[in-house]
């Protein structure tokens, strides 16, 4: 992956989805002393990021492959991003969902047209489900994150961020399994000027902290965090990328990230959901390094459960 695939996969994938908006609050850089620019994937299409590794995914198909259709596992917005990307581009999307899924998430799948085949809530159900269907239809597997097709398209937000404001020192990205901060790490390599990417993860899921330390893929041994979208660990895809081009990972505590979550919703009146509000809870925590920055943030969606707000 270099600068020419990034820019490619940017072209590629333009006219499928929004260029979202850079907003900036002044009463949020007083708070962290230093001037911030959110990239809105919240307002997206299907409201994340996601829309935009999916879509490139699935162009890299060939039309033998698109005629098969795709398969995922995703309880969340991958399973929208795939179901509304395939529906546009007339492909059949399988989504393998546990069965303790979300009705908000199944319903939003139903929408866009994704065909929901349920399996019990645990990792091995869903990779064995999916298998099945892969089998059983000749439908192209597409992981969430570790794929680098998926890579490159999520690493057109940071891209694009950077176009708008190329003298950014730093730009924070929320770490799951590693799809957005590793293509966002490529975006500031090959485009920033000197542009470091700092990570934001969540203390109960810190695989990825605890993996640049160890310098091997960790495990989380527990998930208990209200950041749902940042529960699955590394891939053996992502992890490299992350090694050589993300400067550092800072975790934040629950408390932190429903802080900022807050502060967004009260002072941007914009909707985020828990795991976007991790990467400013992570410079708000050591803000006193980073003042006087031009820092972009990476708002990596807005799919919320209303009836279930953590304030």
């Amino acid at each position: 992956m270099n600068a020419k695939s990034l820019s490619t996969t940017a072209q590629t994938i333009a006219s499928y989805i929004h260029r979202t908006p850079v907003l900036t609050s002044r009463l949020i850089n007083q708070i962290s002393g230093a001037d911030l620019y959110f990239k809105c994937e919240n307002f997206q299409r299907m409201g994340a990021f996601k829309m935009r590794g999916a879509t490139h995914a699935i162009l890299k198909l060939s039309e033998e492959q698109k005629s098969k259709g795709v398969v995922t596992h995703s309880s969340g917005n991958f399973a929208q991003a795939l179901s509304l990307s395939a529906q546009i581009l007339g492909v059949k999307a399988y989504i393998v969902m546990p069965s303790n899924a979300p009705q908000v998430k199944k319903d939003a799948v139903k929408d866009y047209g994704g065909e929901i085949i349920e399996c019990p809530p645990t990792h091995k159900d869903r990779e064995e489900t999916a298998s099945k269907i892969q089998k059983e239809k000749g439908a192209t597997f597409l992981h969430p994150y570790n794929d680098h097709n998926v890579i490159l398209g999520q690493g057109t937000a940071a891209l694009e961020l950077l176009e708008d404001y190329p003298d950014l020192t730093y730009i924070f990205a929320p770490v799951g399994g590693g799809g957005l901060i590793a293509g966002t790490s490529l975006a500031a390599n090959f485009f920033g000027k000197n542009c470091k990417v700092i990570g934001g993860e969540p203390f109960e899921v810190d695989d990825a902290y605890r993996a640049l330390q160890s310098g091997t893929l960790e495990i989380n041994e527990t998930t208990n965090t209200s950041a749902d979208g940042l529960k699955m660990p590394l891939g053996n895809l992502t992890f490299p990328i992350i090694q050589q081009y993300v400067s550092e990972i800072i975790r934040v505590d629950e408390e932190e990230i429903i802080s900022a979550m807050r502060l967004i919703w009260e002072r941007m009146k914009i909707i985020i959901e828990p795991s976007c509000a991790v990467p400013l809870a992570a410079l708000l925590k050591e803000k006193e390094r980073f003042k006087h920055q031009k820092i972009g943030i990476i708002l990596s969606g807005g799919n919320v459960d209303l009836s279930n707000l953590p304030f």
